[in-house]
This record gives C-alpha cells, sequence and structure tokens, in this order.
C-alpha cells in the first residue's frame, strides 16, 4: 500500500467516526485557542505599557525626592520629602557639569478640580518651566506652550491636554477660555498635542489628560507649601540614547555634591529612567503570560490524551480489520502508519480551527475586553505545527500497539 493509499484510508476511519473524531477535534482545538490568545494579550499588553512609557518622553530620566520621617517615627513613601528644588534643576543644565544631558524641567504636580462654566473635571496639574515641552517630547496641537516670560511675572496661563480639554469645552476651540484651576481663573493658552494614550491602562497616568501651569504661578497661587522653591520631581533629557548612562551618572553625581551627600547609599533622591520602568512592566507582563501560557499548555495536554485514548479505541474495535489486513499482506510499518495518519489527522484539523478561532478572538476580543491582542504569523503557524505534533506523538503507542498484533490472534477475536 502506497503512502496515497495509507491517508485515504485513515482519513475514511476518522470521517466514519464522526462524532468521536469531532470531540477530539475539539479538545485540540480549545487547546490551541486558549494558548494563541493568552501568548496574544501578554504581547499586546507589553506593546501597550512600552508604547505608553514611551510616550512620557524619549531618553528621560526622572529625579524624584527621598522618604519622610515624621516626629513620631512614621515614615512617608519614596517621593514625600522636599529635598530637590529649582536650584537643583538648573545646576543640571550646566553644560560643564552635564555635557550629556541635553534639556531639563522642574515639575510639581498635584491632583485639582478644574472648572469651566457649569462643566467641571478634576486632572493632574502640572506646574513646569518652557523645557517640558522639549524633555516630554511633545507638541502643540493650537495655541503656545509656556514661555519664560509666564514664569517671570506669574501668568494665570493654563496649556490643557486633549482629553482635559475636550472634556471642559466638548468640541469649541478651549484657547482664548477661561478656566478656574484650583479656584484660580486662568486662561487657556494651547492645547497639547495627542499621543494617543489608552486612558483605561493604570500603569502610567494618561498624558492626554493634564494640565500645565508655569511652576512659579503654581508654588505661589496653586499648591503653596512651606517651601516654594521645592520640586516634586526633575525631568531630564538625554543628548541621545546612548549618553543615557552616562547622564544617569552625570546627574547622580551633581545632586549628591549639591545636597553634601557623600555616598550613593545615603542619597536623598532617586533617578530611575523609562528603560527601568519598562523593564520591570515587561518582566511582569512576561511572567503572566508564561502562566496562563502554562495553564493553557494543560488543556493542549489533555487534547492529546483525548487523541491517544480515541485511538486506543479505534484499535480495539477494529483489531479484527487490522488481523484481516495482515493477512492480506500489509505490513507492520503500513498499519503503523495508518494510525500515525489517522492522529495526525485529527490533530492538523483542530490546530487549524485553534488558530482560526483564536485569530477571530484576537479581533473581537479587545471590544470587549479594552485590552490589545497581538498574534503573530509565526505563532499561528507554529501553535498548528504543536497540533500536529501533538497528534503524532500520543499517536505513536496505539499505532505500534495495532501494528503489534499477530495476524491469528486478531481475527479470533469477537
Amino acid at each position: 500500500m502506497n503512502l496515497l493509499e495509507t491517508f485515504r484510508t485513515g482519513l475514511d476511519a476518522v470521517v466514519s467516526h464522526r462524532l468521536r473524531s469531532a470531540l477530539t477535534v475539539l479538545g485540540i482545538m480549545i487547546g490551541i485557542t486558549a494558548v494563541i490568545l493568552t501568548v496574544g494579550l501578554g504581547e499586546g499588553a507589553q506593546q501597550q505599557v512600552g508604547s505608553e512609557i514611551t510616550a512620557l518622553g524619549s531618553n528621560l530620566l526622572t529625579v524624584t525626592p527621598g522618604s519622610t520621617t515624621s516626629s513620631s517615627g512614621l515614615r512617608g513613601g519614596f517621593g514625600s520629602a522636599s529635598t530637590l528644588t529649582v536650584g537643583d534643576a538648573a545646576a543640571l543644565t550646566s553644560r560643564v557639569v552635564a555635557p550629556d544631558i541635553h534639556a531639563v524641567a522642574p515639575a510639581t504636580s498635584a491632583s485639582e478640580s478644574l472648572v469651566a462654566g457649569t462643566t467641571n473635571w478634576t486632572t493632574s496639574v502640572v506646574g513646569t518651566d518652557p523645557s517640558w515641552l522639549t524633555v516630554r517630547g511633545r507638541s502643540m496641537t493650537e495655541g503656545r506652550f509656556i514661555v519664560s516670560h509666564d514664569l517671570a511675572t506669574r501668568a494665570d496661563v493654563v496649556v490643557l491636554g486633549t482629553v482635559t480639554a475636550q472634556e471642559l469645552f466638548g468640541f469649541r476651540d478651549p484657547v482664548g477660555r477661561s478656566v478656574d484651576v484650583a479656584g484660580q481663573p486662568m486662561t487657556v493658552i494651547g492645547v497639547l498635542d495627542s499621543v494617543g494614550s489608552s486612558s483605561s491602562s493604570s500603569t502610567v497616568a494618561n498624558p492626554d489628560d493634564q494640565a500645565i501651569v508655569p511652576l512659579t504661578t503654581a508654588s505661589a497661587l496653586l499648591f503653596g507649601g512651606s517651601s516654594r522653591s521645592s520640586v516634586s520631581q526633575i525631568l531630564i533629557q538625554a543628548t541621545s540614547g546612548a549618553t543615557l548612562s552616562a547622564a544617569y551618572q552625570e546627574a547622580d553625581a551633581e545632586l549628591l555634591n549639591l545636597h553634601g551627600i557623600t555616598t550613593s547609599t545615603a542619597a536623598d533622591f532617586t533617578i530611575t529612567s523609562e528603560q527601568q520602568v519598562l523593564s520591570t512592566a515587561t518582566s511582569v507582563d512576561r511572567t503572566l503570560t508564561i502562566l496562563l501560557g502554562g495553564i493553557a499548555g494543560i488543556s493542549l495536554l489533555v487534547g492529546g490524551i483525548g487523541v491517544m485514548n480515541i485511538m486506543l479505541v479505534s484499535v480495539t474495535e477494529r483489531i479484527r480489520e487490522i488481523g484481516l489486513r495482515k493477512a492480506l499482506g500489509a505490513t507492520p510499518g503500513v498499519i503503523r502508519r495508518q494510525f500515525l495518519v489517522e492522529a495526525s489527522v485529527l490533530g492538523s484539523v483542530g490546530g487549524v480551527l485553534g488558530a482560526v478561532l483564536g485569530l477571530v478572538g484576537a479581533i473581537v476580543l479587545p471590544h470587549v475586553i479594552s485590552n490589545p491582542i497581538t498574534v503573530s504569523p509565526v505563532a499561528a503557524v507554529g501553535a498548528i505545527a504543536v497540533a500536529v505534533a501533538i497528534g503524532i506523538v500520543f499517536g505513536v503507542y496505539p499505532a505500534g500497539r495495532a501494528a503489534k498484533l499477530p495476524p491469528i490472534d486478531a481475527l479470533r477475536s469477537e
């Protein structure tokens, strides 16, 4: 019997037991679908986190203050101290001190209520200087950004993110209109260009939903506090990705010197890079993807066991057929190939249907769960290959058992 005839015989055996074959295919299909969607969800989450962190600015370093300790011994978290000042930021702009730093923007922020007419919206209000636009890599949709004159005069002006502008003014042009920020009347002078970040993500704040005011205005009129010169963070942009590490070292050394600290372990500030944040977030997503993928892989294993079970039942039911074919001259290799063909057909059909269902789910589910699912063609083809392999691997034992049946014993069986 040639290979084509063996394949036809095996396919006929699968078709002749439709219900049993369908249930076996269903098990493999569910496993393949689960694996594709799980891995796709993990990869989609990694890409989303990466794009949102990148949207915060390129080659970015963020300096935050250390922690505070109250008189009663209660320790605050990182960023609760007032150890960073406008003077620290100014010192880092020196090309002599930090030649690998391109731009520096001091910033302080708080959640405040904005009111425009009868509409109100609570968002993050950021007090900063003109360098913020460069450091964050942002641009303007309309109007202008904060300039040095606004800082010098403590101007009552505000720049809105696209989401903030839409929530307060709808489809009206916000530029030139008045908005109360924490009870202080201010004039909208511009709207930031959107970076397209998902507002549903909890990984980072939505950069399209914020209000930017001059740092001097924020310190004097909005946030107040005991130290008007302190800032909640200093944003640093390196000259390039290649000099990010050098910029980190320069900023760290200069701040330690300014604060009179001799050892880095005693630093009253923390410097983080976007790569560190991205690496941590990606590591968490990758771990969850592996965990969920492992759970989905168990369903594939169950599907493989189902293939083996069905093939063993098929061998038992067809003992007389096997004996007759052997008596007519079929070799053990031919019998073995026939049952392997049956197992591989069940695996490949389940794999193809599972891949198709996974691709459909990748298109439909993001609209339901509001999270992206990324499925690569390589993953889909790999899933089908795994399904075929499962069919073959779990079909080896039943095929070998059928091939070893003595013809006389098979013909005698009832």
